[in-house]
Protein backbone atom coordinates (compact mmCIF):
# COMPACT_ATOMS: atom_id res chain seq x y z
CA UNK A 1 0.00 0.00 0.00
CA UNK A 2 1.16 3.55 -0.77
CA UNK A 3 -0.38 6.22 1.47
CA UNK A 4 -3.44 4.05 2.04
CA UNK A 5 -3.70 3.03 -1.63
CA UNK A 6 -2.70 -0.09 -3.57
CA UNK A 7 0.89 0.00 -4.82
CA UNK A 8 -0.43 -0.60 -8.35
CA UNK A 9 -1.80 2.95 -8.57
CA UNK A 10 0.71 5.11 -10.41
CA UNK A 11 1.89 8.19 -8.56
CA UNK A 12 1.68 11.15 -10.96
CA UNK A 13 3.21 14.58 -10.54
CA UNK A 14 0.66 16.96 -11.99
CA UNK A 15 1.61 19.75 -14.40
CA UNK A 16 0.60 23.31 -13.65
CA UNK A 17 -3.00 23.97 -14.73
CA UNK A 18 -3.86 26.49 -17.44
CA UNK A 19 -4.67 30.02 -16.34
CA UNK A 20 -8.44 30.17 -15.90
CA UNK A 21 -10.88 32.38 -14.03
CA UNK A 22 -13.44 30.74 -11.75
CA UNK A 23 -15.63 33.84 -11.99
CA UNK A 24 -15.58 33.83 -15.80
CA UNK A 25 -16.29 30.11 -15.89
CA UNK A 26 -19.21 30.63 -13.49
CA UNK A 27 -20.63 33.39 -15.69
CA UNK A 28 -20.37 31.11 -18.70
CA UNK A 29 -22.14 28.32 -16.80
CA UNK A 30 -24.89 30.81 -15.95
CA UNK A 31 -25.36 31.58 -19.64
CA UNK A 32 -25.41 27.89 -20.60
CA UNK A 33 -28.09 27.12 -17.99
CA UNK A 34 -30.41 29.71 -19.52
CA UNK A 35 -30.67 27.63 -22.72
CA UNK A 36 -33.45 25.16 -21.92
CA UNK A 37 -32.10 21.98 -23.49
CA UNK A 38 -34.71 19.83 -21.73
CA UNK A 39 -35.31 16.20 -22.67
CA UNK A 40 -38.25 14.23 -21.33
CA UNK A 41 -38.57 11.08 -23.45
CA UNK A 42 -36.49 9.13 -25.96
CA UNK A 43 -36.50 10.97 -29.27
CA UNK A 44 -36.23 14.43 -27.73
CA UNK A 45 -35.74 17.01 -28.98
CA UNK A 46 -38.55 16.47 -31.47
CA UNK A 47 -38.52 18.15 -34.87
CA UNK A 48 -39.07 21.86 -34.37
CA UNK A 49 -37.77 21.76 -30.79
CA UNK A 50 -34.04 21.96 -31.59
CA UNK A 51 -33.79 25.70 -30.92
CA UNK A 52 -32.11 25.60 -27.49
CA UNK A 53 -29.52 23.08 -28.69
CA UNK A 54 -28.69 25.12 -31.79
CA UNK A 55 -28.45 28.22 -29.61
CA UNK A 56 -26.04 26.36 -27.31
CA UNK A 57 -23.92 25.29 -30.30
CA UNK A 58 -23.65 28.89 -31.53
CA UNK A 59 -22.89 30.07 -28.01
CA UNK A 60 -20.07 27.55 -27.63
CA UNK A 61 -18.46 28.73 -30.86
CA UNK A 62 -18.71 32.39 -29.84
CA UNK A 63 -17.59 31.85 -26.23
CA UNK A 64 -14.63 29.56 -26.95
CA UNK A 65 -13.10 30.87 -30.19
CA UNK A 66 -9.54 29.67 -29.56
CA UNK A 67 -10.61 26.05 -29.09
CA UNK A 68 -12.92 26.18 -32.10
CA UNK A 69 -10.07 27.54 -34.21
CA UNK A 70 -7.81 24.68 -33.10
CA UNK A 71 -10.30 21.78 -33.29
CA UNK A 72 -12.57 20.43 -35.97
CA UNK A 73 -16.28 20.28 -35.15
CA UNK A 74 -18.97 18.00 -36.52
CA UNK A 75 -22.55 17.14 -35.62
CA UNK A 76 -23.02 13.40 -35.27
CA UNK A 77 -25.55 12.25 -37.89
CA UNK A 78 -29.04 11.58 -36.60
CA UNK A 79 -29.09 14.09 -33.76
CA UNK A 80 -27.46 17.13 -32.17
CA UNK A 81 -24.48 15.51 -30.49
CA UNK A 82 -21.25 17.45 -31.02
CA UNK A 83 -17.90 15.79 -31.73
CA UNK A 84 -14.69 17.82 -31.66
CA UNK A 85 -11.26 16.63 -32.80
CA UNK A 86 -8.12 18.52 -31.82
CA UNK A 87 -5.45 16.73 -33.82
CA UNK A 88 -2.28 15.76 -31.99
CA UNK A 89 1.18 15.96 -33.51
CA UNK A 90 2.03 12.30 -32.78
CA UNK A 91 -0.35 9.88 -34.56
CA UNK A 92 1.25 6.93 -32.75
CA UNK A 93 -0.34 8.07 -29.47
CA UNK A 94 -3.90 6.98 -28.79
CA UNK A 95 -6.31 9.91 -28.27
CA UNK A 96 -8.13 10.83 -25.11
CA UNK A 97 -11.92 11.24 -25.12
CA UNK A 98 -13.63 13.80 -22.88
CA UNK A 99 -17.40 13.50 -22.57
CA UNK A 100 -20.28 15.61 -21.24
CA UNK A 101 -23.89 16.18 -22.25
CA UNK A 102 -25.96 19.15 -23.30
CA UNK A 103 -29.42 18.14 -22.12
CA UNK A 104 -31.03 18.50 -18.70
CA UNK A 105 -34.02 17.01 -16.93
CA UNK A 106 -37.18 19.11 -16.47
CA UNK A 107 -38.20 20.78 -13.23
CA UNK A 108 -41.23 19.18 -11.59
CA UNK A 109 -44.31 21.29 -12.26
CA UNK A 110 -45.33 23.22 -9.17
CA UNK A 111 -41.90 23.12 -7.51
CA UNK A 112 -40.39 26.15 -9.22
CA UNK A 113 -41.18 28.30 -6.18
CA UNK A 114 -39.18 25.96 -3.93
CA UNK A 115 -35.95 27.09 -5.57
CA UNK A 116 -33.81 29.84 -4.04
CA UNK A 117 -33.44 31.21 -7.57
CA UNK A 118 -35.50 30.46 -10.69
CA UNK A 119 -34.32 27.12 -12.07
CA UNK A 120 -33.36 28.41 -15.53
CA UNK A 121 -32.10 31.83 -14.47
CA UNK A 122 -28.48 30.81 -13.97
CA UNK A 123 -28.47 33.21 -11.03
CA UNK A 124 -25.12 33.65 -9.28
CA UNK A 125 -25.68 34.30 -5.60
CA UNK A 126 -23.98 33.41 -2.32
CA UNK A 127 -21.03 31.93 -4.22
CA UNK A 128 -23.13 29.49 -6.27
CA UNK A 129 -24.50 29.24 -9.79
CA UNK A 130 -28.14 28.09 -9.53
CA UNK A 131 -30.06 26.26 -12.19
CA UNK A 132 -31.09 23.02 -13.81
CA UNK A 133 -28.00 21.37 -15.26
CA UNK A 134 -25.48 23.18 -13.06
CA UNK A 135 -24.17 19.84 -11.78
CA UNK A 136 -25.73 17.52 -14.35
CA UNK A 137 -23.97 18.21 -16.64
CA UNK A 138 -23.36 21.72 -17.93
CA UNK A 139 -20.80 22.35 -15.21
CA UNK A 140 -18.61 19.63 -16.70
CA UNK A 141 -19.33 20.78 -20.26
CA UNK A 142 -18.32 24.35 -19.48
CA UNK A 143 -15.34 23.20 -17.41
CA UNK A 144 -13.98 21.16 -20.32
CA UNK A 145 -14.44 24.03 -22.72
CA UNK A 146 -12.84 26.56 -20.36
CA UNK A 147 -9.78 24.33 -20.01
CA UNK A 148 -9.34 23.61 -23.71
CA UNK A 149 -9.93 27.21 -24.77
CA UNK A 150 -7.33 28.39 -22.23
CA UNK A 151 -4.82 25.83 -23.53
CA UNK A 152 -5.47 26.88 -27.12
CA UNK A 153 -5.04 30.57 -26.20
CA UNK A 154 -1.71 29.71 -24.58
CA UNK A 155 -0.50 28.11 -27.80
CA UNK A 156 -0.60 24.54 -26.54
CA UNK A 157 -0.27 21.95 -29.30
CA UNK A 158 -1.18 18.45 -28.12
CA UNK A 159 0.94 15.47 -29.04
CA UNK A 160 -2.03 13.22 -28.30
CA UNK A 161 -5.27 13.91 -30.19
CA UNK A 162 -8.04 15.27 -27.95
CA UNK A 163 -11.62 14.20 -28.70
CA UNK A 164 -14.60 15.90 -27.06
CA UNK A 165 -18.10 14.45 -27.36
CA UNK A 166 -21.09 16.40 -26.07
CA UNK A 167 -24.17 14.17 -26.13
CA UNK A 168 -27.56 15.74 -26.78
CA UNK A 169 -29.92 13.29 -25.03
CA UNK A 170 -28.14 11.55 -22.15
CA UNK A 171 -31.07 12.06 -19.80
CA UNK A 172 -33.50 10.00 -21.89
CA UNK A 173 -31.56 7.42 -23.91
CA UNK A 174 -28.05 8.50 -24.80
CA UNK A 175 -28.69 7.74 -28.47
CA UNK A 176 -26.49 10.65 -29.48
CA UNK A 177 -23.52 9.38 -27.49
CA UNK A 178 -24.13 5.87 -28.79
CA UNK A 179 -24.09 7.17 -32.36
CA UNK A 180 -20.97 9.24 -31.70
CA UNK A 181 -19.09 6.26 -30.30
CA UNK A 182 -20.25 4.15 -33.25
CA UNK A 183 -18.90 6.82 -35.60
CA UNK A 184 -15.51 6.78 -33.86
CA UNK A 185 -15.48 2.98 -33.95
CA UNK A 186 -16.15 3.01 -37.70
CA UNK A 187 -13.05 5.19 -38.07
CA UNK A 188 -10.93 2.77 -36.07
CA UNK A 189 -10.48 5.20 -33.17
CA UNK A 190 -9.32 3.54 -29.93
CA UNK A 191 -8.83 6.10 -27.15
CA UNK A 192 -6.34 5.51 -24.37
CA UNK A 193 -9.09 6.63 -22.00
CA UNK A 194 -12.59 8.07 -21.93
CA UNK A 195 -13.72 10.42 -19.15
CA UNK A 196 -17.32 11.37 -18.39
CA UNK A 197 -19.41 12.63 -15.48
CA UNK A 198 -20.26 10.41 -12.52
CA UNK A 199 -18.36 11.06 -9.30
CA UNK A 200 -16.48 13.82 -7.53
CA UNK A 201 -14.89 14.39 -4.12
CA UNK A 202 -17.49 14.28 -1.33
CA UNK A 203 -16.80 16.17 1.89
CA UNK A 204 -19.17 14.19 4.12
CA UNK A 205 -19.50 10.96 2.22
CA UNK A 206 -21.91 8.29 3.55
CA UNK A 207 -19.25 5.57 3.80
CA UNK A 208 -16.76 7.15 6.18
CA UNK A 209 -18.36 10.47 7.13
CA UNK A 210 -15.24 12.36 6.05
CA UNK A 211 -13.80 13.67 2.79
CA UNK A 212 -13.26 11.00 0.17
CA UNK A 213 -12.63 11.15 -3.56
CA UNK A 214 -14.55 8.75 -5.80
CA UNK A 215 -13.50 7.78 -9.32
CA UNK A 216 -16.04 5.68 -11.20
CA UNK A 217 -14.40 2.71 -12.91
CA UNK A 218 -17.68 0.97 -13.79
CA UNK A 219 -21.40 1.66 -13.78
CA UNK A 220 -24.41 -0.43 -13.05
CA UNK A 221 -26.68 -1.97 -15.63
CA UNK A 222 -30.43 -1.46 -15.85
CA UNK A 223 -33.38 -3.81 -16.02
CA UNK A 224 -37.09 -3.38 -15.37
CA UNK A 225 -39.42 -6.36 -14.91
CA UNK A 226 -43.17 -6.70 -14.67
CA UNK A 227 -44.30 -8.97 -11.84
CA UNK A 228 -47.92 -10.07 -12.31
CA UNK A 229 -50.17 -11.89 -9.86
CA UNK A 230 -53.31 -13.61 -11.16
CA UNK A 231 -56.39 -14.37 -9.08
CA UNK A 232 -60.16 -14.56 -9.06
CA UNK A 233 -62.03 -11.36 -9.77
CA UNK A 234 -65.47 -10.45 -8.60
CA UNK A 235 -67.21 -8.23 -6.09
CA UNK A 236 -65.22 -6.95 -3.13
CA UNK A 237 -68.08 -7.90 -0.77
CA UNK A 238 -67.06 -11.56 -1.06
CA UNK A 239 -63.26 -11.49 -1.26
CA UNK A 240 -61.33 -14.76 -1.34
CA UNK A 241 -58.26 -15.28 0.77
CA UNK A 242 -54.99 -14.95 -1.12
CA UNK A 243 -56.34 -12.61 -3.80
CA UNK A 244 -54.21 -11.37 -6.71
CA UNK A 245 -53.37 -8.20 -4.81
CA UNK A 246 -52.32 -10.16 -1.72
CA UNK A 247 -50.21 -12.48 -3.85
CA UNK A 248 -48.49 -9.52 -5.45
CA UNK A 249 -47.85 -8.00 -2.02
CA UNK A 250 -46.30 -11.26 -0.83
CA UNK A 251 -44.08 -11.31 -3.91
CA UNK A 252 -42.83 -7.76 -3.32
CA UNK A 253 -42.17 -8.47 0.35
CA UNK A 254 -40.25 -11.60 -0.63
CA UNK A 255 -38.10 -9.60 -3.06
CA UNK A 256 -37.45 -6.97 -0.41
CA UNK A 257 -36.49 -9.52 2.23
CA UNK A 258 -34.35 -11.62 -0.13
CA UNK A 259 -32.04 -9.14 -1.80
CA UNK A 260 -29.51 -10.31 -4.35
CA UNK A 261 -26.24 -11.34 -2.73
CA UNK A 262 -23.40 -8.90 -2.25
CA UNK A 263 -19.86 -9.78 -3.27
CA UNK A 264 -17.00 -7.79 -1.75
CA UNK A 265 -14.21 -9.83 -3.31
CA UNK A 266 -14.18 -8.49 -6.89
CA UNK A 267 -13.44 -5.04 -8.39
CA UNK A 268 -14.50 -2.33 -8.12
CA UNK A 269 -15.77 -3.12 -4.61
CA UNK A 270 -12.68 -5.07 -3.49
CA UNK A 271 -10.44 -2.13 -4.47
CA UNK A 272 -12.77 0.29 -2.71
CA UNK A 273 -12.87 -1.85 0.42
CA UNK A 274 -9.09 -1.93 0.58
CA UNK A 275 -8.95 1.87 0.67
CA UNK A 276 -12.16 2.79 2.49
CA UNK A 277 -11.63 0.30 5.32
CA UNK A 278 -8.56 2.31 6.34
CA UNK A 279 -10.84 5.30 6.83
CA UNK A 280 -13.48 3.35 8.78
CA UNK A 281 -11.60 2.44 11.95
CA UNK A 282 -10.07 -0.65 13.52
CA UNK A 283 -13.10 -2.94 13.22
CA UNK A 284 -13.42 -2.35 9.48
CA UNK A 285 -9.68 -2.84 8.95
CA UNK A 286 -9.81 -6.09 10.90
CA UNK A 287 -12.80 -7.26 8.89
CA UNK A 288 -11.08 -6.36 5.62
CA UNK A 289 -8.05 -8.43 6.56
CA UNK A 290 -10.24 -11.38 7.62
CA UNK A 291 -13.16 -11.37 5.19
CA UNK A 292 -13.44 -15.15 5.43
CA UNK A 293 -14.56 -14.62 9.04
CA UNK A 294 -15.78 -11.04 9.34
CA UNK A 295 -16.99 -10.17 5.85
CA UNK A 296 -20.51 -9.85 7.22
CA UNK A 297 -19.38 -6.92 9.37
CA UNK A 298 -18.22 -4.99 6.32
CA UNK A 299 -21.34 -5.86 4.39
CA UNK A 300 -23.51 -4.65 7.25
CA UNK A 301 -21.66 -1.34 7.40
CA UNK A 302 -22.11 -0.73 3.68
CA UNK A 303 -25.72 -1.94 3.66
CA UNK A 304 -26.64 0.47 6.48
CA UNK A 305 -27.21 3.31 3.96
CA UNK A 306 -29.02 3.22 0.61
CA UNK A 307 -25.94 4.52 -1.22
CA UNK A 308 -23.62 2.06 0.46
CA UNK A 309 -25.98 -0.84 -0.12
CA UNK A 310 -26.27 0.05 -3.80
CA UNK A 311 -22.49 -0.11 -4.10
CA UNK A 312 -22.28 -3.77 -3.10
CA UNK A 313 -25.26 -5.46 -4.77
CA UNK A 314 -27.90 -5.36 -7.46
CA UNK A 315 -30.73 -3.30 -6.01
CA UNK A 316 -34.46 -4.05 -6.15
CA UNK A 317 -36.92 -1.17 -6.38
CA UNK A 318 -40.70 -1.63 -6.91
CA UNK A 319 -41.77 1.63 -8.54
CA UNK A 320 -45.27 1.27 -10.06
CA UNK A 321 -48.35 -0.68 -8.99
CA UNK A 322 -51.64 -1.42 -10.75
CA UNK A 323 -54.69 -3.50 -9.86
CA UNK A 324 -58.41 -3.09 -10.11
CA UNK A 325 -60.02 -0.19 -11.95
CA UNK A 326 -62.61 0.35 -9.17
CA UNK A 327 -62.56 0.29 -5.38
CA UNK A 328 -65.23 -2.41 -5.05
CA UNK A 329 -63.94 -4.75 -7.78
CA UNK A 330 -61.32 -7.44 -7.13
CA UNK A 331 -58.30 -7.38 -9.38
CA UNK A 332 -57.90 -10.39 -11.63
CA UNK A 333 -54.39 -9.24 -12.47
CA UNK A 334 -52.31 -7.14 -10.10
CA UNK A 335 -48.99 -5.90 -11.46
CA UNK A 336 -45.85 -4.29 -10.13
CA UNK A 337 -43.06 -2.68 -12.12
CA UNK A 338 -39.75 -3.47 -10.44
CA UNK A 339 -36.54 -1.69 -11.41
CA UNK A 340 -33.14 -3.31 -10.89
CA UNK A 341 -29.74 -1.61 -11.09
CA UNK A 342 -27.41 -4.45 -12.01
CA UNK A 343 -24.08 -4.89 -10.23
CA UNK A 344 -21.05 -5.96 -12.34
CA UNK A 345 -21.19 -9.29 -10.47
CA UNK A 346 -24.59 -10.04 -12.04
CA UNK A 347 -26.21 -10.26 -15.46
CA UNK A 348 -29.80 -9.51 -16.51
CA UNK A 349 -30.36 -13.27 -16.70
CA UNK A 350 -29.21 -13.61 -13.08
CA UNK A 351 -31.78 -11.02 -12.02
CA UNK A 352 -34.66 -12.67 -13.85
CA UNK A 353 -33.78 -16.05 -12.36
CA UNK A 354 -33.50 -14.54 -8.88
CA UNK A 355 -36.99 -13.03 -9.11
CA UNK A 356 -38.45 -16.30 -10.32
CA UNK A 357 -36.72 -18.26 -7.56
CA UNK A 358 -37.81 -15.89 -4.80
CA UNK A 359 -41.46 -15.88 -5.93
CA UNK A 360 -41.69 -19.54 -7.00
CA UNK A 361 -43.76 -20.65 -3.99
CA UNK A 362 -46.42 -17.97 -4.55
CA UNK A 363 -49.27 -19.19 -6.72
CA UNK A 364 -50.20 -17.23 -9.83
CA UNK A 365 -47.00 -15.17 -10.16
CA UNK A 366 -45.58 -14.37 -13.60
CA UNK A 367 -42.32 -12.55 -14.30
CA UNK A 368 -41.58 -10.85 -17.61
CA UNK A 369 -39.85 -7.98 -19.36
CA UNK A 370 -41.63 -4.76 -20.21
CA UNK A 371 -42.79 -4.45 -23.79
CA UNK A 372 -40.04 -1.99 -24.69
CA UNK A 373 -37.41 -4.39 -23.38
CA UNK A 374 -35.13 -1.54 -22.27
CA UNK A 375 -32.19 -2.87 -20.31
CA UNK A 376 -28.43 -3.02 -20.25
CA UNK A 377 -25.70 -5.03 -18.61
CA UNK A 378 -23.32 -3.47 -16.13
CA UNK A 379 -20.30 -1.93 -17.81
CA UNK A 380 -16.88 -3.58 -17.83
CA UNK A 381 -14.62 -2.63 -14.92
CA UNK A 382 -11.73 -0.35 -15.94
CA UNK A 383 -8.16 -0.68 -14.69
CA UNK A 384 -6.62 1.28 -11.83
CA UNK A 385 -2.97 0.38 -12.57
CA UNK A 386 -2.50 2.59 -15.66
CA UNK A 387 -1.51 6.20 -16.23
CA UNK A 388 -5.09 7.33 -16.88
CA UNK A 389 -6.31 6.28 -13.44
CA UNK A 390 -3.10 7.58 -11.87
CA UNK A 391 -3.73 11.02 -13.37
CA UNK A 392 -7.34 11.09 -12.17
CA UNK A 393 -6.23 9.88 -8.75
CA UNK A 394 -3.70 12.73 -8.54
CA UNK A 395 -6.26 15.33 -9.64
CA UNK A 396 -8.80 14.07 -7.10
CA UNK A 397 -6.17 14.25 -4.34
CA UNK A 398 -5.28 17.78 -5.42
CA UNK A 399 -8.95 18.86 -5.44
CA UNK A 400 -9.54 17.38 -1.98
CA UNK A 401 -6.39 18.73 -0.39
CA UNK A 402 -4.87 15.27 0.07
CA UNK A 403 -7.86 13.15 1.14
CA UNK A 404 -8.09 9.46 0.28
CA UNK A 405 -9.32 8.56 -3.21
CA UNK A 406 -11.05 5.33 -4.13
CA UNK A 407 -12.26 3.59 -7.27
CA UNK A 408 -16.02 3.19 -7.14
CA UNK A 409 -19.14 1.96 -8.88
CA UNK A 410 -21.43 4.56 -10.46
CA UNK A 411 -25.00 3.73 -9.48
CA UNK A 412 -26.83 5.46 -12.34
CA UNK A 413 -26.37 5.40 -16.10
CA UNK A 414 -24.10 7.77 -18.05
CA UNK A 415 -23.12 8.19 -21.69
CA UNK A 416 -19.79 6.63 -20.71
CA UNK A 417 -21.30 3.15 -20.95
CA UNK A 418 -21.15 3.38 -24.73
CA UNK A 419 -17.43 4.24 -24.73
CA UNK A 420 -16.59 0.68 -23.65
CA UNK A 421 -17.06 -0.24 -27.32
CA UNK A 422 -13.85 1.58 -28.26
CA UNK A 423 -11.68 1.62 -25.12
CA UNK A 424 -11.07 -0.62 -22.12
CA UNK A 425 -10.45 2.34 -19.82
CA UNK A 426 -13.58 4.37 -19.15
CA UNK A 427 -13.76 6.63 -16.10
CA UNK A 428 -16.42 8.78 -14.50
CA UNK A 429 -15.12 11.73 -12.50
CA UNK A 430 -15.61 15.50 -12.31
CA UNK A 431 -12.70 17.39 -10.67
CA UNK A 432 -14.77 19.11 -8.01
CA UNK A 433 -15.60 18.83 -4.31
CA UNK A 434 -19.12 18.92 -2.90
CA UNK A 435 -21.03 18.38 0.28
CA UNK A 436 -23.54 15.56 0.38
CA UNK A 437 -26.31 18.19 0.58
CA UNK A 438 -25.17 19.92 -2.62
CA UNK A 439 -24.81 16.58 -4.42
CA UNK A 440 -28.52 15.98 -3.82
CA UNK A 441 -29.16 18.72 -6.37
CA UNK A 442 -28.79 16.11 -9.11
CA UNK A 443 -32.28 16.16 -10.68
CA UNK A 444 -33.57 17.93 -7.56
CA UNK A 445 -34.58 21.32 -6.24
CA UNK A 446 -31.89 23.99 -5.89
CA UNK A 447 -29.40 22.30 -8.18
CA UNK A 448 -26.32 24.49 -7.89
CA UNK A 449 -22.55 24.50 -8.36
CA UNK A 450 -20.16 26.76 -6.53
CA UNK A 451 -18.11 29.38 -8.33
CA UNK A 452 -15.06 27.84 -6.68
CA UNK A 453 -15.92 24.47 -8.22
CA UNK A 454 -16.08 26.00 -11.67
CA UNK A 455 -12.47 26.99 -11.18
CA UNK A 456 -11.62 23.48 -10.00
CA UNK A 457 -13.33 21.91 -13.00
CA UNK A 458 -11.52 24.10 -15.53
CA UNK A 459 -8.13 23.62 -13.86
CA UNK A 460 -8.68 19.90 -13.29
CA UNK A 461 -9.67 19.13 -16.87
CA UNK A 462 -6.68 21.15 -18.06
CA UNK A 463 -4.33 19.16 -15.84
CA UNK A 464 -5.83 15.88 -17.06
CA UNK A 465 -5.20 16.86 -20.69
CA UNK A 466 -1.65 18.03 -19.97
CA UNK A 467 -0.73 15.03 -17.82
CA UNK A 468 -2.08 12.54 -20.37
CA UNK A 469 -0.16 14.37 -23.09
CA UNK A 470 3.08 13.66 -21.24
CA UNK A 471 2.54 9.89 -21.00
CA UNK A 472 3.12 7.14 -23.53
Amino acid sequence: MYGGQPDSIQQIELPDPPAVSAETAAQHLSEAIQMRTITVAPGDPRPGQEGPWLELHDWLETTYPAFHAAAGKEIVPGGLTLLYTWEGSDPSLKPILLMAHQDVVPVNIGTEGDWDAPPFSGAIQDGYVYGRGAIDDKGSLVGIMEALDALARDGFQPKRTILVQLGHDEEVSGSGAEAGIALLKSRGVEPVMALDEGFMVLEDNPLTGGTLGFIGIAEKGYLTLRVTAKGEGGHSSMPPRDSATVRLSRALIALDEHQMEANLSTPPISDMMQIVSLEMGFTARLAMANQWLLGGVLESQFAATPAGNAMIRTTTAPTMLAGSAKENVLAQRATAIVNFRIHPNNTPEDVIQHVRDVTSDIEGIEVGLLEDGIGSEASPVSAIDNRAYGVLNAVAKDVSGGAAVTPALVLGATDARYASAITQDVYRFMPSIMSLEDSRGFHGTNERLSVENMGRLARGYGQIVLAMDEGD
